[in-house]
């Protein structure tokens, strides 16, 4: 009789994580003036940056990787630091003082930590094709899907004076102009990052480890605005979730990874 192959199951570390700092997230909204809060997101922004960081290095490898992350750190900065300055492309906006100290007192040096894993968990997220890559199409989905991921984000770290709109905005005070600039920054970040590591990218499925940091951050961000009773962007929160668990089992089965006691283990690159 032929018994068909397990389906992976996603890592019990990674739920464990994912269920911590979606509790986390209670205390973030209950309790945001603590002082010397801001070096508390800098090791927990640390800590949920750490497995998709690592994982670029062993997917990438040494040179690529850091280059590649230097290349989205300096992109990052530059359109933050553009839309301080000019509104261009996410509307008028500013930093709170909650995310530490900033470069030139506009944008925090918290920035790529926070970011960056985002944008890496997207692009190993998004589906790049059957045949070969199409690129553009892989880069459009992976910036859908971080637009969609702001959609959660944005409203819980607004109400936490992470960052300010002074002039509001229609959906929990953003203005929708905030998530056209996220379409197109995104868009342009998973372009660089695709062009950076094209040789790997385009031939081996991406590791699901990728997402990991994605995983955890919209878990804590779904529960940031659900401890703030923001209820739409906590439901788009858990659809998300779900939904990057599940790419991220069909990563997994790709390259042949398989879970033994909450562990990942094996695989082969695709």
């Amino acid at each position: 009789m032929n018994v068909s192959p397990k389906r992976p199951h996603t890592p019990r570390l990674l739920l464990v994580a994912s269920a911590l700092f979606f509790g986390a997230a209670y205390f973030t909204v209950r309790f945001p003036d603590v002082p010397g809060a801001w070096v508390g997101s800098f090791v927990s922004t640390l800590l949920i940056a750490m497995p998709s960081f690592i994982g670029l290095w062993r997917f990438l490898g040494s040179k690529r990787a850091g280059l590649s992350l230097l290349a989205l750190a300096a992109f990052g900065f530059t359109i933050e630091t553009t839309g301080v300055l000019t509104g261009f492309p996410y509307g008028t906006f500013y930093y709170g003082d909650s995310l530490g100290p900033k470069l030139a007192g506009l944008v925090p040096y918290l920035l790529p930590l926070s970011w960056i894993p985002l944008v890496l968990g997207a692009v190993a997220a998004a589906p790049k094709g059957r045949s070969r890559p199409r690129y553009l199409l892989w880069a459009l989905s992976a910036a859908i899907l971080l637009t969609l991921v702001d959609g959660v984000l944005d409203p819980g770290a607004a109400s936490l004076g992470f960052w300010v709109w002074p002039e509001g905005g229609a959906y929990y005070g953003v203005p929708l102009t905030n998530y056209l600039g996220w379409l197109f920054s995104s868009m342009f970040a998973a372009v660089l990052l695709l062009f950076l590591g094209r040789l790997r990218w385009g031939r081996e499925t991406p590791p699901p480890g990728l997402l990991d940091s994605l995983v955890v951050a919209v878990a804590f961000w779904a529960g940031v605005a659900l401890f703030s009773g923001l209820l739409l962007p906590a439901a788009l929160g858990a659809a998300l979730f779900l939904y990057l668990l599940r790419r991220r089992a069909r990563l997994a089965a790709r390259r042949g990874i398989k879970v033994s006691d909450g562990v990942e283990n094996g695989g082969s690159n695709i």
